[in-house]
């Protein structure tokens, strides 16, 4: 299998101080079932949708138990060369490249606004089985207090071309890989507490977000926004039962036309 293009979402993760309470979670919201807790990998255990590999939970580092975060990974196929290009952009690295087993290479940083993410140059493990359906990733955001460093930054670490939805309610942009979109960009209002931290909200696929979203409550967590209906799709946002913020989005039920763009980079 080729690489992905460089910027590609390739993978998501996210740490747990409770990762039996976790799969509960996740298996009762998307239908996620867990393979055996990887010991040599401090725990890591991925999730399946169908028997396809859609994400992964882990249990955190000493000291870090309070920081629940989904984490995405974007393709690079040098992760040294993305390092060093993070750092070139502002960027600050929270672990330099990192051999994991045969599976391939990772790294983590936060962009100058301190939004966390990650890089993965595959080898075994290629990302994503299954995406873009019912149970598995679909799409992400960087929400920020500071878009336009966002938008100036990682178009230095990958490829991306900018394009600025052309509305004056809402500070959008999307990240494209050629024509094909691969990250969104969104501007944190006031409406935001100022304790809530920048952040890549990861967004799972669901067949249903209404009924999604009671499952969501049933399950112990908390709706922050939504659902609504957009011409991508009906969405809504969570946090889980550990602090975690996620989103679910149905296309099925997108209505409207995509709004105007203009591209900025």
């Amino acid at each position: 299998m080729a690489a992905q293009p460089e910027g590609t979402p390739v993978w998501a993760d996210a740490m747990f101080a409770d990762p039996e309470g976790a799969e509960a979670f996740y298996g009762a919201v998307l239908g996620w079932t867990f393979g055996e807790a990887a010991s040599e990998f401090g725990g890591y255990t991925q999730a399946s949708k169908d028997g396809r590999a859609v994400a992964a939970i882990v249990p955190p580092p000493p000291g870090q138990e309070d920081r629940s975060a989904w984490v995405l990974y974007l393709a690079t196929v040098d992760a040294e060369a993305a390092a060093e290009r993070i750092r070139a952009a502002g960027g600050t690295l929270l672990m330099e490249p990192t051999k994991v087993g045969d599976l391939g290479s990772m790294a983590l940083a936060r962009d100058p606004a301190g939004v966390l993410f990650g890089v993965w140059q595959a080898d075994r493990h290629r990302g994503f089985e299954l995406r873009d359906a019912p149970g598995s990733y679909g799409w992400a955001e960087v929400f920020t207090r500071d878009t336009a460093a966002a938008n100036s930054f990682f178009p230095q670490v990958f490829p991306y071309r900018v394009r600025k939805i052309v509305d004056d309610k809402v500070d959008y942009s999307v990240h494209t890989l050629g024509d094909t979109p691969a990250l969104g960009v969104m501007g944190m209002g006031p409406d935001v507490p100022s304790q809530v931290a920048p952040f890549v909200s990861v967004y799972f696929v669901v067949d249903d977000c209404d009924a999604a979203a009671g499952r969501v409550a049933q399950a112990g967590g908390q709706l922050v926004f939504g659902p609504m209906t957009s011409p991508f799709g009906r969405f809504a946002s969570f946090v889980d039962p550990q602090g975690a913020a996620f989103s679910l989005i149905d296309p099925g039920a997108a209505e409207g036309e995509p709004p105007s763009t203009v591209e900025v980079a």
